[in-house]
């Protein structure tokens, strides 16, 4: 054999990848496919209609039961739990089993609980204990019960400097890690008629406006956005509350807190842009270079990095 089976171990399976190891009193069944150089550990259960790719981790105490998938290089950790049947009964089984895809590169904590029928993003960080009831996007945390997504994978944090609430605003630019993705802090002018801030378009707004949408009564638990453009460039601003905006180019990733009507957040084209972590009262305010034209979205994750690696 090309893979290893401990002594205590049960593989009923041949569909097993070259130095792959499968652990004392684990036991997969005939049909399990697992690819090469997983590590299978104690005590863990692989039923028939599961699909492992190459250089998967499932430690101790994990079942994967009918309609699992883990993608190359997924990380399970122990005692996570995986369910197929969203209405279970005794003896009473479905015509066909939900199914959950962990993509590419994900990591699922100790006690995690996931759904049926979801999908894990590829990249993704679901916490220990987590209760995962949404599907979960490329690259985002996810933690608590329910699950929350409370950040993205190696987002750099990018910020202005703060001003105290009396003092005039100054406009000006600041650059993410990533091209052509900028903050811009809007003038805000106060005396005690009130407060105003202004934005200028192709000015301090950098693109002519032909489209304005606006977002609000969000649950916190929501995430808005998910998809890149090929053409329309966006200015977003939390003319109420707070929001944050992850910024992703393919290979690199800003996150940014609106929570001040005097900044807003440039897009161009080719970013791929998601808001999250809506205020109770959150009004976010989006402009946009283009009008509404579905075939300027790109909505999958990885057609978007396919796109940005033929570039």
């Amino acid at each position: 054999m090309t893979f290893f089976v401990h002594p205590q171990g049960l593989c009923e399976s041949t569909q097993i990848g070259t130095g792959t190891r499968i652990w004392a009193f684990a036991h997969v069944l005939p049909g399990a496919r697992i690819g090469a150089d997983c590590n299978i550990c104690d005590h863990v259960f692989i039923e028939n209609d599961v699909c492992l790719g190459d250089r998967v981790t499932v430690k101790c105490g994990v079942q994967l039961w009918d309609g699992v998938s883990l993608e190359d290089d997924v990380f399970v950790g122990p005692n996570a739990t995986f369910t197929n049947d969203d209405r279970p009964r005794s003896k009473q089984y479905p015509a066909q089993f939900l199914r959950t895809r962990v993509c590419r590169g994900a990591s699922i904590g100790a006690n995690a609980t996931i759904l049926p029928g979801l999908t894990i993003g590829a990249g993704a960080m679901v916490g220990a204990g987590a209760v995962v009831v949404r599907d979960v996007p490329p690259n985002a945390i996810a933690v608590g019960n329910p699950a929350r997504i409370t950040g993205y994978v190696a987002a750099q944090r990018q910020a202005v400097p703060t001003l105290p609430k009396t003092a005039p605003s100054q406009p000006g630019v600041y650059p993410g890690s990533i091209p052509g993705v900028n903050l811009h802090r809007l003038p805000r002018i106060e005396d005690m008629r009130g407060t105003l801030s202004v934005g200028e378009f192709e000015r301090s707004v950098p693109f002519a406006v032909k489209r304005y949408f606006l977002v609000y009564e969000v649950p916190s638990a929501e995430v808005r956005g998910e998809h890149a453009h090929h053409r329309c460039h966006q200015f977003l601003i939390a003319v109420r509350g707070a929001v944050s905006v992850m910024a992703d180019d393919g290979t690199q990733r800003d996150d940014f807190r609106l929570d001040d009507p005097t900044l807003g957040l440039h897009l161009p084209p080719g970013i791929w842009g998601v808001q999250y972590r809506y205020s109770e009262d959150a009004m976010l305010l989006v402009l946009a270079s283009e009008y509404y034209d579905a075939s300027d979205y790109i909505r999958d994750y990885e057609q978007f990095r396919a796109l940005r690696s033929g570039q």
